[in-house]
């Protein structure tokens, strides 16, 4: 992460070396016209970011202008849960798709939000949130939201994301459904995957592409294929501080990184990237950096609770704000789990994390950056006391789960009598869903309901919420008032 979140990135200095290096990589019209900008010129864009003091209720106005970046089977549609859950119960505005993404996988346009007009095209009023599917696209996501938004998103281990990906998009990729398991695929991608094939943006670098950032000119191509690790089991990188116990789970060092010990607090940290193979190391740094700048956190899937405290705390909301289920996990799935990859798994299973961080290395490199940076808040933070958080919000949500839902956990669909609670289904695994208890007080069912509504038909609820329908009258009213 930056040192300050006030640089700025586009100095003249480093506006003519941008200029120069992408040019010559030949995308610099969509460099202009498409991620890379700032959210409007000349505007400081972050401000060093700093724990809010107090650790109980906060001292701060809870920040209710909010851009969730909502990435692929990463755990985001938990997230997403929590802002319909707040936004609803505030009363807040959310800047919705006219269906349940907007218009993805094309770049996310203002255009799509539904009862958005655009400037002239009469008054409005302001939106508040913007959380669903897209491919993010600054410029016009800043034609819907004030610049001065929360901008946050959430990660997941690459060899974890492609597991669960190659579950749910095995009929949608072109990729993954010719290829008759994973590991088939990751030992020898070449034979299945075609660039800019229907589908295939699923099977490779997923998070990259949903941040919308452009790939380089050589991964567009064919022949632009990295080959496995020759030995999957070379000494492991432990990217998290080793004092955080069992969870710290490792991450391969053969694709981007290689370790680099600082004497500043005796933990293994990432130095700069060792040359890639694709020639493209300046260009994701550069990527990456153009991330810090707009984003104000990113989560990462594998430490989700401890990311849930710190974006309540930089949001300025209440433990209780965060607390949640999870949704859209598939049965047998590793999205509750701590890691992928740690010591635990068998050589098989080793072998293909390894590649399947070496084949996604640009979801790679976003997973190492944020892993990073989310441990470097933790770090300001305090990690006995982000400890003591987590264990309340755990509390919490056991006792919510104890409450509200039968058996007190997610249920096989199959058990899901009531159509608000079942979840839709997609790919090969089954997606769980919740059944609330019967004999909740009116306050509570209410409040259950919220935390167990699947993601499609709380949106549902959202949209006519906000678009309530229109009642027309019958043809005859003169009827209905005669004495």
């Amino acid at each position: 992460m930056s040192p300050t979140r006030t640089m700025r990135l586009w100095g003249p200095w480093s506006l003519g070396v941008a200029l120069g290096v992408f040019m010559t990589i030949g995308f610099a019209l969509q460099l202009w016209g498409g991620p890379f900008q700032r959210r409007l010129p000349g505007l400081q864009l972050r401000q060093p970011w700093a724990p809010s003091p107090g650790p109980a209720l906060p001292s701060c106005p809870p920040r209710q202008r909010l851009v969730f970046l909502k990435t692929h089977k990463s755990g985001s549609s938990s997230v997403l849960s929590l802002l319909h859950r707040y936004g609803d119960r505030h009363g807040l505005r959310f800047a919705l798709p006219a269906r349940y993404q907007f218009g993805y996988p094309r770049l996310f346009q203002a255009s799509r939000v539904k009862g958005y007009h655009s400037q002239g095209g009469g008054t409005q009023p302001p939106f508040h949130i913007l959380c669903h599917h897209m491919r993010f696209n600054l410029k016009e996501v800043l034609q819907v939201m004030p610049s001065d938004s929360f901008f946050f998103s959430i990660v997941r281990d690459p060899a974890a994301l492609a597991r669960s990906a190659f579950s749910y998009y095995k009929s949608t990729s072109s990729a993954f459904r010719k290829a008759p398991s994973l590991a088939a695929f990751l030992a020898n991608p070449r034979a299945f995957y075609r660039p800019g094939a229907r589908g295939d943006h699923y099977a490779r670098n997923l998070l990259w592409f949903d941040f919308g950032l452009p790939f380089p000119p050589e991964m567009r191509t064919k022949r632009a294929y990295p080959h496995p690790p020759r030995d999957p089991n070379l000494p492991e990188l432990h990217v998290l501080p080793p004092d955080t116990g069992s969870r710290a789970h490792t991450l391969d060092p053969n694709t981007l990184f290689h370790p680099d010990p600082t004497a500043a607090d005796g933990h293994s940290q990432m130095s700069s990237p060792a040359p890639l193979d694709l020639g493209s190391s300046s260009f994701i740094q550069w990527s990456l950096a153009w991330l810090d700048s707009v984003f104000d956190l990113v989560l990462v899937a594998e430490y989700f609770d401890e990311s849930l405290v710190l974006l309540a705390d930089a949001l300025c909301w209440g433990l209780d704000d965060v607390v949640g289920f999870m949704h859209n996990a598939q049965a047998g799935s590793e999205q509750s789990r701590s890691a992928v990859g740690g010591g635990g798994l068998i050589a098989e299973d080793r072998q293909l994390s390894a590649r399947a961080r070496v084949w996604n290395n640009l979801d790679w490199a976003l997973y190492v950056h944020f892993n990073r940076s989310l441990w470097t808040r933790i770090k300001q933070y305090g990690q006995s006391r982000l400890q003591s958080a987590v264990a309340e919000l755990r509390a919490r949500r056991e006792a919510l789960a104890k409450h509200c839902l039968v058996g007190g956990e997610a249920l096989d669909p199959k058990y899901i009598t009531d159509r608000r609670f079942r979840p839709f289904q997609f790919g090969s695994g089954k997606v769980l869903g919740y059944a609330l208890r019967s004999g909740l007080s009116l306050q509570d069912q209410e409040e259950c309901e919220r935390l167990a509504t699947p993601e499609l038909q709380y949106k549902d609820k959202l949209d006519a919420k906000q678009f309530p329908p229109t009642v027309s009258l019958p043809l005859k009213t003169s009827r209905l008032f005669s004495p």
